[in-house]
């Protein structure tokens, strides 16, 4: 594998074999922001990278990743290529060199203009969770899910940067043993681990994307927590489905990961029961099940290791569905997984899984415990993936705390 002359990308998770993708400021111009890309324990200022080489920079020079997603799978190839080349060759140390900054200076923000946001709920064990805990004694699984991706459109102007405050929200919410609802600050707030899907390509409307076309149209992939409001939630979704439980904040990780970057990670999907209608049905091509290892941690105490390899839906099933009516995409989409957990009570996503909806509390080293957060609880998730000959790939962490 090719190895880097910066010291700090070898045997890194952000080494040559991620160059994972981010907006970010520095200390000289702490308000100008551009392009980076992580490598070892530093960012390359990409926009410079190119001028200092001579190599055209226009889609590196924005403060956005908007223009360089719009651009398409070929000019990813080519940019991840010339990174790949200016990071690796000694001969470019010298004009390089000056373009990198040390990860530990820069503010990260907010990597791209999100255009539209839909997140899915696609993992078997969380959605049969929450059936036990809210229809207990029936079917777990509603009639639909093993047939199609459910999901829901949220807000794209409330997905925020990993790091920004999450203000508790208000709305109306109502107990089963109250006779009419109440307004206020939700009681029952929540997380929900995820892995976010950055779309590039765009689409005409009135066409579909179909399941061998996922990686012309999906650039990269990074760490979401779709934050939940479950007393908001239960009082206002039926019969529409998620609206202000939801909108209040999704934060993300900082840092886009390439798709290409995860071609050693893909892993087959679970097997399925239900034979999925063909423009779903991917066993005869190349299922984009992906090794995704999360930790999840509560005010610094892992609570949670979800897996995403058992994922029943997976995003080019999840994109070939969003599409499939018709609906056009953007660059900047943002696409998630819904909750990521696992069979195991240590591998739940969420804390009303982790909890059974309030009656085993998650205790913690200080000797409190939680049911669903407080003020000033930090929820962080982090993950890594199986790189290129025994590599990881680092995906940074997505961090949220709790403020009134």
């Amino acid at each position: 594998m090719t190895a880097s002359w910066i010291a700090s990308a070898q045997d890194s998770p952000y080494g040559l074999h991620n160059l994972p993708y981010g907006v970010f400021t520095a200390p000289d111009q702490p308000g100008r922001r551009r392009i980076g890309v992580a490598v070892g324990d530093s960012v390359l200022d990409a926009g410079a990278a190119a001028r200092a080489v001579g190599e055209p920079s226009v889609l590196l020079d924005a403060d956005t990743l908007n223009p360089l997603l719009a651009a398409g799978r070929p000019v990813w190839q080519s940019v991840r290529a010339s990174l790949t080349a200016w990071l690796s060759d000694e001969s470019f140390r010298e004009a390089v060199g000056p373009c990198l900054v040390p990860r530990a200076e820069v503010e990260m923000h907010l990597p791209f203009e999100v255009a539209d946001y839909v997140d899915f709920y696609a993992s078997e064990h969380h959605a049969s969770n929450l059936g036990r805990i809210f229809r207990p004694g029936t079917e777990p699984l509603t009639p639909n899910w093993k047939h199609l991706p459910i999901g829901y459109h949220g807000r794209a102007g409330t997905v925020v940067v990993s790091g920004t405050p999450v203000v508790r929200p208000h709305g109306q919410r109502k107990a089963p043993t109250d006779a009419t609802p109440s307004f206020g600050p939700s009681r029952r707030l929540d997380i929900e681990a995820e892995v976010g899907f950055v779309v590039g390509a765009g689409t005409r409307l009135g066409s579909s994307v179909p399941l061998e076309a996922f990686r012309e149209h999906v650039f990269g992939v990074l760490l979401l927590n779709d934050w939940s409001a479950r007393d908001i939630q239960a009082w206002e979704y039926v019969p529409l489905g998620p609206f202000l439980g939801k909108s209040f904040a999704t934060s993300v990780s900082p840092w886009v990961v390439p798709l290409e970057a995860l071609e050693s990670a893909r892993v087959t999907p679970p097997a399925r029961d239900v034979e999925p209608l063909p423009y779903l049905d991917d066993r005869e091509g190349e299922p984009w099940g992906l090794d995704i290892s999360m930790e999840v941690r509560l005010n610094g105490h892992l609570i949670s290791r979800p897996p995403f390899a058992g994922m029943y839906w997976t995003a080019a099933q999840q994109l070939a569905h969003m599409t499939v009516n018709g609906a056009s995409l953007r660059p900047g989409d943002l696409f998630a997984s819904g909750t990521v957990s696992g069979p195991e009570v240590e591998t739940r996503g969420a804390l009303i899984e982790l909890t059974w909806n309030g009656e085993n509390p998650v205790k913690l080293p200080d000797g409190t415990t939680r049911t669903f957060l407080e003020n000033e609880d930090e929820v962080t998730i982090s993950a890594t993936a199986p790189g290129p000959n025994g590599t990881v790939i680092g995906f940074g962490e997505v961090t949220g705390r709790i403020v009134p």
